[in-house]
């Protein structure tokens, strides 16, 4: 449960609201592979990631697949636009490891989101998080370096790089798996 305490995180939940909120999520334990959306599907929940790595792709022209996020510890696992516009996702989202995840339905948080008006302000401010994360990604992917990208990686998200399989970060990265390992093996000379 300490996971959701740490996701909801706002100064105008109350305790009554928070526990309103918590009954709602389903304690799930899935496998490594398991996925939690497939292209096509349109999302019916989301999910707050207590332990494990996640990971979202997408499969480009030449039908590879490519890693657009990962999600660890303390992550919400969506794809809004699927969730909240109700259409059919162009995403992926697989579990890389073992994982325990929350799980709360589109019925409920719906329902919470009408019921409870400090989860509109939360929801606000989460947003305006992820669209900052995400530009800032963007903006990465042109004016960082493959190195300095990897290194914020590590910093980011270690578990990543404990969890994940090369060819996956590599993708992420938008770099060659060798590049990767020409990058790693720098790093350790260092």
């Amino acid at each position: 449960m300490d996971v959701l305490k740490n996701i909801y995180q706002h100064p105008a939940f109350s305790e009554e609201d928070l526990n309103l909120i918590f009954n709602k999520h389903q304690k799930i334990n899935c496998k490594k592979g398991d996925f939690f959306l497939k292209e096509n599907e349109i999302s019916d929940d989301y999910f707050v990631l207590e332990s494990g790595v996640v990971r979202s792709f997408v499969y480009d022209i030449n039908n590879d697949d490519i890693t657009i996020n990962f999600f660890t510890i303390n992550d919400i696992i969506i794809e809004a636009s699927s969730l909240f516009q109700r259409i059919p996702s162009i995403e992926n989202i697989q579990a890389e490891t073992d994982c325990v995840v929350w799980r709360i339905g589109y019925d409920d948080f719906q329902e919470l989101f009408l019921t409870i008006p400090a989860l509109t302000e939360w929801g606000r401010a989460w947003m305006s998080y992820q669209l900052f994360y995400l530009k800032n990604r963007s903006v990465e992917m042109i004016t960082k370096s493959a190195t300095e990208r990897y290194l914020n990686l590590i910093q980011e998200k270690p578990d990543v790089l404990k969890f994940a399989p090369l060819k996956n970060i590599a993708s992420y990265l938008g770099i060659t798996d060798t590049s990767l390992s020409r990058i790693r093996k720098e790093i350790v000379k260092g």
